[in-house]
């Protein structure tokens, strides 16, 4: 309790600082009132259930609320629907501005788009859309770009009729000749599998077990394949099976099954196409057993034995296995062994472990290595030539950025793909001849409706957590804003599973740019961007770091006039999400709102119940509620049991109502607390998608009518009802 009052009092002190006038600048005039009027007396009120939760430990929790957890109630669906209509009665003031929004982002993608096309065993690659259409088309076509298209999956006639429609894990034959993919018409990733015969266009009528998930691997012989499956409860990838072309479903053999509930699987198959990999483990700890592509009816050989805190990852490598592993080295390290001979003993090291640069990947070819590594919260490319360890680096030419290698199939050549993006710069592709040094520009992301890079400006800068730890902070605004603390600012975060947040172009941004919002990046604790120590740091007994960075990135904004804190509004998503209620209960009033997408607040419930889905795989991140020390230090953050009668920021809750990732109750319970504790008249709106996944909407265009929905909400809270760029 100590430790927590210690964060308020160090949050208050930075919000005081955010108040200091400059003594530079003026004090920025009042923010308009909101156009919003929220009746908290007319917002929906669901039922209070007392429920006693008992702990492994023997603490006791009271639940008002655990009762929405039942997703076949017709209560439960009513209060959701009631929801959704007071949020759409109370954003009713900016229904014209949403509207002119959607049109607006959607004005800049060229609709009748494609890919970069590449070359995989004789055959250009590509994935197109078409005007109008939501779904992408999956193409290809034989030895020249200029030969006869062959489509091979269109979505959009999968999806026809459908609320929601997602398909991935395509995978060609080695023959060329049979696709294999799986759909999801659910949102709650309960993927069926699917094999089409390329040559004549039709499926065929192989069936497989259980519920799958999207990673395969082709043997060799182009009738063998090697899928993932997962527990139907809780969506854990637990087993892999092989499956004879031809087969009827009752044929299929399980090759593998991991039965420790903390562990997943995952297939993959080398860039040489020579071995299949089963990989499985979490985090810290990963397990690899192979097989030869050539022999799938052999078995499966372990690589290393898991062990704690030993992570390693194959590539292989003519006659060699390439290691990437922590072994000694907390930001990783890469070495080799004979594929004959694969005891450590005869691991040798190729490239050594460097305590300020994250290798977070390897792309492999005949005379180079290219590594993928992070290096002062930034992506950066090393190409190695193998013959005498000649190495440079690519120069990206901007402050921050994100970049790194796309589809690099062919093993023999000197050619790099790899893209490039800036908060201001869209999406690139370039080819880069390794030996000459040479750069090709193959395509730039078309942005219509007169976007220009040059009108914005972006910066990389540092916020000094309360700890002394600098975090940084990238951002973007338009040319010749003022930095007098005028600026409305839009601020997102993530900070969990070592996920980096990287500054990549959002061509959905633009619109709230050109209304004068500063769009930061918190590169706060728990990602990975300033390398593994920096995930380490912001995870299980040192969860409240992340919490406390994105506070603290706020307040610097504030401190350093980009903004101020009646104008600034945080965002994050899924993990995110907690962050946002965390942020909530701690620090109210540094923000003027927080929108909170598919929030993981219920961290307590979740993390007890193993039947929900990736809770056991996840006692790793967040702490196993068996472990007392544990159980009490979740207790400390989780938003859910930490609301508090006080004052809270505009706020606006988004969920999907079949998100098999963040259930829908954890948000829905949350905000039912929120409006019978909160003591203020500030704006809490909750929007449940009726059909929507973990990432909203399926269709690329309806995403855009959730992002619109975000967008007006901050605009309105800004006192904007209607503006000369939305006309």
């Amino acid at each position: 309790m100590k430790q927590f009052l210690t964060f308020l009092i160090f949050a208050g002190l930075f919000f005081n600082a955010c108040q200091q006038p400059s003594s530079t600048t003026n004090t920025p005039d009042p923010v308009p009132p909101s156009v919003f009027q929220p009746d908290k007396f007319s917002a929906p009120r669901p039922e209070k259930k007392p429920k006693e939760l008992i702990a492994v430990s023997g603490d006791k929790r009271i639940d008002n609320y655990y009762w929405l957890n039942e997703r076949d109630n017709p209560d439960v669906v009513a209060y959701l629907e009631a929801e959704n209509r007071y949020a759409d009665s109370v954003l009713a003031p900016v229904s014209n501005l949403q509207t002119a929004l959607f049109t607006e982002m959607k004005g800049r993608i060229k609709q009748d788009d494609n890919t970069v096309p590449y070359l995989k065993n004789g055959y250009w690659y590509y994935t197109r859309f078409e005007t109008g259409k939501e779904y992408p088309i999956y193409c290809r076509k034989k030895g020249s770009q200029e030969a006869a298209e062959e489509i091979m999956l269109n979505v959009n006639e999968l999806a026809a009729g459908k609320a929601y429609c997602l398909a991935l894990g395509l995978n060609v034959s080695p023959d060329n000749r049979l696709l294999f993919y799986v759909i999801d018409y659910s949102g709650r990733n309960l993927f069926e599998g699917q094999i089409k015969d390329l040559e004549s266009g039709q499926l065929r009528g192989d069936k497989f077990s259980g519920v799958l998930a999207g990673s395969s691997a082709w043997a060799n012989d182009s009738q063998h394949l090697f899928y993932e499956t997962k527990d139907p409860v809780t969506l854990r990838t637990d087993q892999i099976w092989r499956h004879k072309i031809g087969g009827d479903g009752k044929s299929e053999t399980m090759v593998f099954e991991e039965k420790d509930e903390t562990l997943y699987l995952n297939l993959d198959k080398s860039k040489s196409e020579q071995y299949i990999f089963i990989n499985h483990g979490y985090t810290q700890n990963l397990e690899t057993h192979y097989l030869n592509a050539d022999d799938p009816m052999g078995a499966f050989q372990v690589f290393r034995p898991k062990e704690p805190d030993f992570f390693y990852y194959l590539e292989h490598w003519g006659d060699k296995f390439l290691i990437r592993t922590n072994w000694d080295a907390p930001n990783f390290r890469l070495m080799e062994t004979p594929v004959a001979n694969t005891a450590r003993e005869n691991w040798k090291e190729v490239l050594p472990h460097r305590a300020d640069v994250l290798l977070e990947g390897i792309e492999v070819f005949q005379d180079y290595l290219v590594t993928n590594e992070r290096k002062g919260g930034l992506d950066q490319l090393r190409i190695i030539r193998w013959v005498d360890r000649g190495e440079h680096y690519l120069d990206f030419g901007e402050p921050t950025y994100a970049a790194g290698p796309m589809q690099n199939p062919e093993f023999n050549t000197k050619n790099l793909r790899y893209w490039f993006s800036s908060l201001k710069t869209p999406g690139s592709v370039f080819d880069y001849d390794m030996e000459t040094r040479q750069k090709t520009l193959r395509k730039t992301e078309p942005v219509l409706g007169g976007f220009d890079a040059n009108n914005y400006e972006t910066a990389f800068v540092w916020a000094t957590a309360r700890d002394g730890v600098k975090v940084p902070v990238s951002l973007v605004r338009k040319k010749g804003s003022k930095q007098d603390g005028s600026a409305p600012c839009y601020l997102v975060g993530y900070g969990s599973y070592g996920f980096s947040y990287t500054p990549g172009f959002n061509r959905d941004v633009i619109s709230l740019l050109d209304r004068g919002f500063v769009y930061a990046i918190a590169h706060i604790r728990g990602g990975m961007e300033m390398g593994y120590n920096w995930y380490e740091d912001g995870k299980m007994m040192h969860k409240m770091n992340t919490f406390t960075d994105f506070i603290d990135c706020a307040a610097m904004l504030c401190s350093e006039k980009y903004t101020s804190s009646d104008r600034i509004f945080g965002s994050g998503r899924s993990a995110g999400g907690l962050l946002m209620g965390a942020v909530a209960n701690m620090a109210p009033q540094q923000f003027r709102g927080l929108i909170a997408g598919v929030p993981f607040v219920d961290v307590l419930t979740t993390m007890s119940d193993p039947s929900i889905p990736l809770t056991t795989g996840e006692y790793t991140e967040w702490g196993n509620p068996a472990v007392k020390a544990e159980y009490e230090y979740m207790k400390k953050y989780s938003p859910y049991d930490n609301v508090k009668a006080q004052e809270y920021p505009n706020l606006l809750v988004l969920t999907s109502f079949s998100d098999s990732q963040v259930q829908y109750f954890e948000p829905a319970k949350w905000v039912a607390k929120l409006r019978d504790m909160k003591t203020d008249n500030n704006a809490l709106l909750f929007k449940t998608n009726m059909s929507g996944s973990h990432g909203g909407s399926s269709g690329r265009f309806e995403r855009l009518k959730e992002r619109a929905l975000e967008y007006a909400w901050m605009l309105g809270l800004m006192g904007v009802k209607e503006d000369k760029l939305a006309q």
